[in-house]
């Protein structure tokens, strides 16, 4: 059974979470604050967390850094009133996976819970035996540099092509800006970093059509593909 560590000080909304979590097989674990979350977070060893931002004691962001210190690996949902891109970025930046903005509603948490929980490990994201990588709806083939949707199949520039193949193979986790700089322009130059700039600019464009595929920029690190 799939353990949720549910962090949320509304308790109305987490009665309500809990029970329709529970009612579909999860077992569920409550915390009304950060600190407290942090404590049964080490005891209880959950196999995701679902944060809430806002919350007294010790709030969603610094409970995350805090747990990222301990383990790498455990899936973050973030839930926020909030809507300002800059948090966004700033959870993902903490080690978040995903994040839901209020309000929600409990199928979409839980097809989130699902994909996180079924996702590879950070750094392990291999294609598939034919080559061809999956990106939320979109199929990314790297031979013949396509990236196909059902609405669209957009043929590639090989810039764009290596430069979606090295997020491909880093999703989930973060491809540093060095090393993509290095390996597919030669060296890391102010002028090369601005060049992959607008790349990863047209490489979101292509993928508009899928709203859960993101490419995140981890300030002063470098790029972090997440589907």
């Amino acid at each position: 059974m799939v353990k949720v560590l549910l962090v949320e000080d509304e308790l109305l909304l987490a009665r309500i979470i809990k029970d329709s979590l529970e009612s579909r097989g999860y077992e569920v674990v409550h915390a009304a604050d950060g600190r407290q979350g942090l404590e049964l977070f080490a005891t209880q060893q959950p196999d995701i967390l679902v944060l809430d931002v806002m919350m007294p004691q010790m709030d969603g962001f610094t409970l995350a850094a805090e747990i990222r210190r301990y383990n790498t690996a455990v899936p973050i949902i973030f839930l926020t009133a909030r809507s300002q891109v800059e948090d966004v970025v700033k959870g993902f930046e903490l080690g978040g996976n995903d994040y839901l903005r209020k309000p929600f509603s409990m199928e979409e948490l839980i097809v989130r819970i699902k994909a996180l929980l079924q996702r590879p490990a950070p750094g392990d994201a291999p294609p598939a035996e034919n080559g061809i990588f999956q990106i939320g709806a979109y199929t990314f083939d790297p031979v013949k540099q396509v990236l196909a949707h059902p609405q669209e199949q957009i043929v590639l520039s090989h810039r764009e092509s290596e430069l979606l193949r090295h997020l491909c193979m880093h999703r989930n986790a973060v491809l540093e800006r060095g090393v993509a700089l290095r390996e597919l322009w030669g060296d890391d130059s102010i002028f090369n970093a601005r060049s992959m700039d607008v790349y990863i600019t047209k490489i979101r464009r292509h993928l508009q059509h899928d709203s859960t595929v993101q490419i995140i920029n981890v300030r002063g690190i470098g790029y972090k593909l997440i589907c």
